[in-house]
């Protein structure tokens, strides 16, 4: 078998695992149906008829700009990987001589990194005014310049460094490289799975330990009783940037803690922000991150393998001006061919998301036990988020990762029938 050959099997039994992985590990049925049938859908989630026509309104200024640059975005990508271009800019790039494959691949990475930010920034601009002008974005525009810049510098940094072991290794290894890179991207999945929270986090928020108080002794006792004790409640600034309301569950072990945004404290009462508390903490009893990192690690050792067979084709080096996996030249195919997976993997992503989703919010109920309050608390998230509670259902396939709030009220309702409750 040749070594083409032995990456696309490869590849397909790794694809293969991740597929039977999605299949028994998503709740597909996170509840049984109430007599009488499940509740029907209220499009408008029972909010006012303002602030859903507010919503709307929000959401249609926004999704055509996102969806432009998603498009613009791969277009640039496969204009410099398909066509030559993007493989004369890497071979430019002024680099030393001693070690000058690796300069070429790490500036390469960079600079196509750069390119593709730049390209997208006026829509960027454009989405952060349109949430300045429905009071959703607080940052000024000295913060959101510094957002993109460390964003768009973690992210690059982050892929050069696998971009370059990935051409070490297929410099190193000519027949093997696609197996230890498919290895070694597995494991890097999990190593950012734990590490993400200690490193990246703080560069765009700080935190600091909720004061001491009810609301801090009832949410450490709800990850008491939820089994899934964690060290501190930590309170996020978030408003910096966001009038947006959320709570999350952060870190493994010792490092986990829940995150209350400061915007919840004045703008939710206590038992809605422990229903959103509740929710998270019913990821931490699922094990959705150790999933999620599973998931990650099959799907990321399967694509590399797939770039094992596709970046060893003769056509498409000679296409994108590359002479092989080792050629700092062929950096901006890989990021074509990274950006196009990532693209075709986000509705399995989402579909996925939505179930897990779903099933923290049952986790929620059953340990709060107060459907008024998670009803509330939902409906307060989408009024202040500008939530479209139904969005387009292309939309929602693709894009949608949570549940839409009429879903998320039809289902507590459900719930609420089901344990005999109003």
């Amino acid at each position: 078998m040749t070594a083409r050959r032995a990456a696309l099997l490869t590849a397909a039994v790794l694809l293969a695992a991740f597929a039977v992985v999605v299949a028994v590990a998503t709740p597909w049925d996170v509840l049984p149906e109430p007599p009488g049938g499940a509740t029907p859908l209220d499009p408008t989630a029972g909010l006012p008829a303002e602030q859903v026509d507010r919503a709307e309104v929000f959401a249609a200024a926004l999704r055509p700009a996102s969806l432009a640059s998603l498009l613009l975005g791969l277009a640039v990508a496969a204009l410099l990987g398909l066509t030559g271009l993007g493989a004369r800019l890497v071979r430019g790039l002024p680099a030393p001589r001693r070690g000058r494959w690796a300069w070429q691949t790490l500036l390469g990475v960079l600079a196509l990194a750069v390119i593709g930010r730049l390209v997208t920034l006026p829509l960027s601009a454009y989405g952060e005014v349109v949430r300045h002008r429905y009071g959703l974005s607080t940052r000024s525009w000295g913060l959101w310049v510094r957002d993109v810049a460390v964003s768009t510098a973690i992210d690059a940094a982050l892929t050069a460094l696998g971009v370059v072991a990935l051409v070490w290794l297929a410099r190193r290894a000519s027949r093997a490289w696609w197996a230890l890179a498919s290895a070694g991207a597995a494991v890097l999945v999990v190593i950012g799975s734990f590490l993400w929270p200690v490193l990246v986090e703080p560069a765009f928020n700080s935190f600091e330990s909720m004061p001491a108080g009810e609301l801090r002794s009832d949410l450490l006792a709800l990850a008491d009783e939820n089994g899934t004790p964690v060290q501190d409640v930590l309170l996020s600034d978030a408003s910096r940037r966001t009038t947006a309301l959320n709570a999350y569950v952060s870190g493994f072990g010792s490092t986990r803690r829940i995150v209350v945004y400061d915007t919840v404290l004045d703008r939710l009462p206590d038992d809605q922000i422990e229903s959103i508390a509740a929710h998270e903490l019913g990821h931490v009893a699922a094990d959705d991150v150790l999933t999620g990192t599973l998931l990650g690690a099959f799907g990321a050792a399967g694509g590399v393998a797939l770039l094992g067979w596709v970046l060893t084709s003769p056509r498409l080096l000679r296409r994108a001006g590359a002479d092989g996996p080792g050629d700092p030249a062929v950096v901006p195919m890989l990021l074509l061919l990274v950006a196009v997976g990532t693209l075709v993997a986000t509705p399995v992503q989402n579909l996925v998301s939505r179930h897990i989703e779903a099933r923290a919010d049952v986790a929620a109920l059953d340990l709060t036990r107060d459907p008024e309050a998670f009803v509330a608390m939902q409906r307060g998230l989408a009024a202040t988020n500008l939530s479209d509670p139904e969005p387009p259902a292309a939309w929602r396939w693709f894009f949608g990762s949570h549940p839409t709030t009429a879903e998320r009220i039809a289902m507590a309702e459900d719930w609420a029938r089901l344990e005999g409750r109003p």
